[in-house]
C-alpha cells in the first residue's frame, strides 16, 4: 500500500470521526469532559498518595529534619557530627507507624519461631522476657522470646545515636583506606580467621563486593565465637564436609536441627571448603540483604526496608541485641586502626507517630 492511500484511509476516518462527534448531543460531550477531568484528578490523587507512602533517603544537612514531627534527633546528630566531622548521616525515612512497626516485630500466639530473642540471663529486666512465652526456651535452650519493651528498647534509633552503638547504622560499603589488615589483625587475633591469607582475603572480599570487611569479620565471629564453631570447622552432611561459617539458614529449636538445617543450606550451595563458604557467604549478604537496601547492622536485624515489597520478614538473626554487639566489635576495629574518624556514611530510621520519651530499658 502506498503513501497516498494511507493518508486517503487516515483523512476518511478523521471526517468519519468528526461527523459521529458532531451527532453527540451537547450535554453528553459535557458530561464526557466532565468525567474525563475527574478520572485525572483521581489517577493524580492517587499518585500522590503513593509518594507520600514511599520511603526516601534524604542527606542530613543540619536543617532538614522537622523536630516536632521528629523529637529528640537532631541534638543527638549535631552532637556526632560535631565529634566527627568527617562523618556523614542519612536520614531513612521508613513513613511507618512506630506502634505497628513494634506490633510486627513482637511475637504473636500463632507463630512458631519467634522474630526477636534474648538470652536466658538474670542480666536483663524480667519484664524483657515476651508477654506470651514468658520462660518458654527456644533455639539451643538458652534463649527467652523478647517483650515488646524490649524490642522498643533496641529499635528507638534515639538509644542508637551515640559513641557507643551509633555503628548499629553505619552504611556496610568499603572505603579506600577505612579498612586496614591492621584493624582485620586486631578483631581476628586469637580466633579461627587469625592469620595473614585470611585478613588479606576479608579485605578483597569486602574490596571485590564493596562490603565493609571489617563487617564481615565482626559478623563472622558475631556468629561463630571466637574458637568457631563445627559449622566453620567442617560438618559432615550426605557423606560430604560443608561449612557455613555465616549460619545461613541455622534455624530450628534444637541444637541438632540448627545444625542441620545450616548444613544442608551448605551442601546444596557446594561449600566444601571454608574458603568457598567465605565467598558464598559475603555474597549471601550481597544480593540478600545489601541489594534491596538492608545495608546496616540495624537493618538486617530489623527489615523495615520496603524495597522487595515486603516488611518484618527478610531479617538475618533472632538475637534482639546482636546488631549492638556486633557495632561494639566493628567500633573497636575503626578505634584500633586509627580510622574512626574516616568519611563514614550512617543511616538513620526515622518512623511516624514517635514519642518525645525516648523508650527506657
Amino acid at each position: 500500500m502506498n503513501r497516498e492511500k494511507i493518508k486517503k484511509i487516515i483523512s476518511n476516518l478523521i471526517i468519519q470521526a468528526r461527523t459521529m462527534l458532531n451527532k453527540i448531543p451537547k450535554e453528553v460531550k459535557r458530561i464526557s469532559v466532565f468525567i474525563f477531568i475527574l478520572t485525572i484528578l483521581c489517577c493524580f490523587i492517587v499518585v500522590c498518595v503513593k509518594e507520600s507512602q514511599k520511603q526516601k533517603y534524604v542527606e542530613y544537612n543540619g536543617k532538614n529534619l522537622n523536630e516536632n514531627k521528629y523529637p529528640g534527633y537532631k541534638e543527638l546528630i549535631d552532637k556526632l557530627q560535631e565529634e566527627h566531622p568527617n562523618w556523614t548521616f542519612t536520614l531513612f525515612y521508613t513513613k511507618l507507624d512506630w506502634e505497628e512497626v513494634i506490633e510486627n516485630e513482637g511475637h504473636k500466639d500463632n507463630t512458631e519461631y519467634p522474630t526477636n530473642l534474648i538470652p536466658d540471663s538474670s542480666k536483663y529486666p524480667e519484664d524483657w522476657k515476651c508477654e506470651i512465652d514468658k520462660d518458654k526456651t527456644f533455639d539451643n535452650g538458652t534463649w527467652l522470646c523478647a517483650s515488646d519493651k524490649a524490642i522498643k528498647y533496641q529499635m528507638d534509633s534515639r538509644n542508637i545515636l551515640n559513641n557507643e552503638n551509633i555503628f548499629q547504622f553505619a552504611e556496610l560499603k568499603y572505603v579506600e583506606a577505612a579498612q586496614t589488615k591492621e584493624g582485620i589483625y586486631e578483631i581476628t587475633e586469637g580466633s579461627f580467621l587469625e592469620g595473614d591469607s585470611i585478613s588479606e582475603a576479608l579485605i578483597q572480599a569486602g574490596k571485590n563486593a564493596n562490603l565493609d570487611p571489617y563487617f564481615i569479620a565482626s559478623r563472622l565471629i558475631q556468629e561463630q565465637g571466637r574458637n568457631g564453631t563445627i559449622l566453620s570447622r567442617g560438618c559432615e552432611y550426605n557423606d560430604a564436609i560443608v561449612y557455613n561459617p555465616f549460619n545461613i539458614h541455622a534455624k530450628g529449636n534444637s541444637q541438632q536441627e540448627i545444625i542441620q538445617n545450616a548444613a544442608q543450606y551448605a551442601y546444596e550451595e557446594g561449600w566444601d571448603s571454608l574458603e568457598k563458604a567465605l565467598i558464598g557467604g559475603v555474597e549471601f549478604l550481597k544480593e540478600g540483604y545489601i541489594n534491596v537496601g538492608q545495608n546496616t547492622l540495624y537493618l538486617q536485624k530489623f527489615d523495615v526496608v520496603n524495597q522487595d515489597e515486603s516488611l518484618y520478614t527478610h531479617q538475618y538473626m533472632q538475637n534482639l541485641l546482636a546488631p549492638q554487639s556486633e557495632a561494639n566489635n566493628m567500633k573497636g576495629i575503626y578505634e584500633a586502626s586509627n580510622t574512626v574518624d574516616a568519611p563514614l556514611n550512617f543511616i538513620i530510621p526515622l518512623y511516624e507517630n514517635m514519642p518525645e520519651e525516648v523508650s527506657e530499658r
